[in-house]
Parts: structure tokens; C-alpha cells; sequence
């Protein structure tokens, strides 16, 4: 009888206080279902520094982390990564184009930083001394004399447009003529190519027109024979020299361009 008293279960009774049981707490870790667990990708191989990926993400989700990276401001930090005496380097090659080397020199490292600062002053430098020497020119007169802001709006569309279309332009064209090209190093290119012309449009605030047609002229032909010149090793046959006569009337255009509108 008294074995039976003791086997008889307490739990149910009133002030009864049931057993804790601590191991079975302790061994209870909960988990997030495994589809959704990030997975960090590998340090090295193809997939390096592409951020978290989840199962079930495939050639879709990393055709849609390419595209994220053109739109990113980080993917295009390598290509300002310049110190100052590689950029007067280059800056002095564009006023020197009859060497035809400056490929062989940015091969390593091109950079945008010439094209973002070159013609960010050139719009500057236009707007600004194209506005002083039409003052100049109507000095002398009696008729009153106003700060022309649509200079800024045709420098900055002029300039703008053209450094960054028009190295597009002939990059697509020379990859369909079957030879390899680089858009990089063609925005490189054309970006130290208007160096000359920010130092001519200081030279051009002087009232003499004969003396400013030189300058145009002067300014010209060395612009556009830096790039023609250059553009020699994208050409393998005589059919594609029509791209190099088009590189030299294009920049020689711009030239004058400037000259009639800013300086006239």
C-alpha cells in the first residue's frame, strides 16, 4: 500500500510544483529555415566582393549584381585613382601628339579623371573668358554689355556632349569593324585631347581676329593630331583611315566651333 501512495502522480494536485527540466531547454536552439540562411560568399574566385547571396539565386540574380555595379559610384573609383605627376605626364604628351604613345602609357592605368576635370574647366574657362572677351570687343562702343549666361548652357551641352559621344561613337564603330577596342582608354583619349584648347581660349580673349584664328588654328591641329595619330593602332588596313580622318575633322570642328560661338 504504501508503494502505491508513492507511485501515485502529484503533478495534478493543488500547490504541487512540477519538475524543471533543464536539459531539454538547454538542448532547444531554434533555426531559421535553411532556404533562406545567407550564404557569404568565397573571398577569392568570381563571385568575390558581390555581396550576400541566398539558395535558389542564380545566373539572374548575378546578371542583376553586373548591372547594379555599372550604376555604382564604387565600381569607377580605380579609374580616378591618379597623383599628380601622372596626370602632367599626361597632359603634356597631349601637347606633344606627334610621339602617337599615349596608349602604351595609360595601358596600365586609364583613368577618367582627365575627361571629369578637363572638361569641367573647359566649360568654366568658356563661359567665363568667352563672357570677357565679348566685353572687350564691345568696349570700345557705346552699346551696354550684360553677362550672356547661355554661355554656360552651350559650353556645358557643346563639351559634355561631345567627350562623352563621341569616343562612344567611334568605340562601337571600330568593334564592328572586327578589331578590339577599349572604351575606357577612348574617354582617356578624348578627355586629355582638350587640354589644348582650355590654354587657347585664354589666348583667345585678345581683341586681334587675325591673331585668334591662328591661335584656333594652332589649337586645332595639334588636338586633332593627338587623337588621329593615336587612334594608328586601332587601324590594321587602309579601309579604316576614313576613322582617322574622321577623328581630325571632328576635333578640328570643335575647335572652330568654340572660336565662332564663344569668341566671335
Amino acid at each position: 500500500m504504501d508503494d502505491s501512495y508513492t507511485n501515485f502522480p502529484t503533478s495534478h494536485l493543488v500547490g504541487s510544483v512540477p519538475a524543471v527540466v533543464t536539459e531539454e531547454k538547454n538542448s532547444y536552439k531554434p533555426q531559421a529555415p535553411a532556404a533562406n540562411s545567407p550564404i557569404l560568399p568565397p573571398n577569392n574566385g568570381p563571385n568575390a566582393g558581390r555581396g550576400y547571396q541566398t539558395l535558389g539565386e542564380g545566373d539572374g540574380q548575378q546578371s542583376t549584381n553586373r548591372w547594379n555595379g555599372v550604376f555604382s559610384v564604387s565600381s569607377y573609383t580605380e579609374y580616378f585613382n591618379v597623383d599628380t605627376d601622372l596626370v602632367l605626364n599626361r597632359l603634356m604628351s597631349s601637347l606633344n601628339p606627334t610621339t602617337g604613345d599615349f596608349f602604351s602609357k595609360i595601358d596600365a592605368n586609364p583613368d577618367l579623371y582627365g575627361l571629369v576635370w578637363i572638361s569641367t574647366t573647359l566649360v568654366f574657362v568658356l563661359s567665363s573668358i568667352g563672357n570677357c572677351a565679348t566685353y572687350l570687343m564691345q568696349s570700345d562702343s557705346n552699346s551696354s554689355w550684360n553677362f550672356d549666361v547661355n554661355y554656360v548652357n552651350v559650353a556645358a551641352c557643346s563639351v559634355y556632349g561631345y567627350a562623352l559621344l563621341v569616343p562612344l561613337g567611334f568605340y562601337f564603330l571600330i568593334r564592328y569593324m572586327g578589331t578590339s577596342a577599349s572604351l575606357i582608354r577612348f574617354w582617356c583619349l578624348w578627355g586629355y585631347s582638350l587640354f589644348v584648347l582650355v590654354l587657347s581660349s585664354f589666348l583667345l580673349i585678345i581683341p586681334v581676329e587675325f591673331l585668334r584664328w591662328t591661335i584656333t588654328i594652332a589649337a586645332a591641329t595639334t588636338s586633332a593630331s593627338f587623337v588621329a595619330l593615336n587612334l594608328r593602332t586601332y587601324v590594321q588596313s587602309d579601309d579604316l583611315m576614313i576613322i582617322l580622318v574622321a577623328s581630325f575633322a571632328l576635333q578640328a570642328a570643335l575647335t572652330i566651333f568654340i572660336k565662332m560661338w564663344f569668341f566671335s
